[in-house]
């Protein structure tokens, strides 16, 4: 997992900086009188959206069932409450507890809440063209990169794909920017040596999904690396987010 340009190391810098609010996949745990459809209006989303990120067959749910939504994630502070939470994302309050499985008021310093109706990037159901072939592609490096780490991470690591196609500065596809080169440099370890062949799991698949509709834990990265990497060029970037072993940098 270890990302490079031929560029010239630069000082260190370790300031790590984590919004208040971040563009994210949260769990929802389903009641007994959610649809995909009821979800999707709630979460600004789209049936589609919804059953491909969690591999659903078919456009059915169980009560119990804990499904990933696209959502933003507030960090509760002192002095908030629903009503002024509501407010600045200009959502009903309804929305706000329904999201987050409350039936009363109350709330707490430090607690996050799903923010529903608010989309992380654009309206449209996947943020930047596919196919098949290339979301299957996106799991593979997912697997390659991420297998030990949680759902967040791996879905970080779409992310930063996704961002490179949106950004204009790499190659303009899925697969153009896995398998970019800059010189003899790989930006991929996995293509260097071969581990992008390997078989992604369910969980991998999933988190390649949930990357395309617009989710990103990384907070808008176009690098990752392990948190072991004595790499100066990289530690020196602007850090975005930093999930298990993961470091995500701009």
């Amino acid at each position: 997992m270890k990302l490079f340009k031929n560029i010239i190391v630069v000082t260190l810098c370790v300031l790590l900086l984590i919004p208040a609010t971040t563009a994210s996949a949260a769990d929802y745990t389903v009641t007994s009188n959610d649809t995909l459809y009821s979800l999707s209006l709630l979460f600004n989303t789209s049936v589609k959206a919804l059953r491909y990120s969690n591999n659903f067959d078919e456009n059915s749910l169980s009560p119990g069932d804990e499904i990933y939504v696209p959502a933003h994630v507030y960090k509760v502070k002192s002095g908030d409450s629903l009503y002024t939470i509501a407010t600045k994302y200009e959502i009903p309050v309804a929305s706000l507890k329904k999201a987050n499985g409350k039936t009363s008021n109350s709330i707490v310093p430090g607690e996050k809440l799903m923010i529903p109706g608010v989309k992380p990037y654009k309206s449209s159901d996947n943020v930047i063209p596919y196919t098949s072939g290339e979301v299957g592609l996106l799991a593979k490096l997912i697997e390659a990169e991420a297998a030990g780490e949680t759902m967040q991470a791996k879905i970080a690591v779409g992310a930063v794909v996704v961002n490179r196609v949106q950004s204009g500065d790499w190659a303009p596809t899925i697969t153009g920017v896995i398998n970019q080169k800059f010189g003899e440099y790989y930006q991929f370890t996995p293509v260097k040596i071969g581990t992008i062949d390997n078989t992604p799991s369910d969980a991998s698949k999933r988190a390649a999904w949930i990357a395309m509709f617009g989710s990103d834990p990384s907070n808008g990265a176009i690098f990752y690396f392990d948190q072991t990497s004595k790499n100066q060029w990289l530690w020196s970037k602007e850090q975005t987010a930093q999930l298990d072993h993961m470091v995500f940098v701009k």
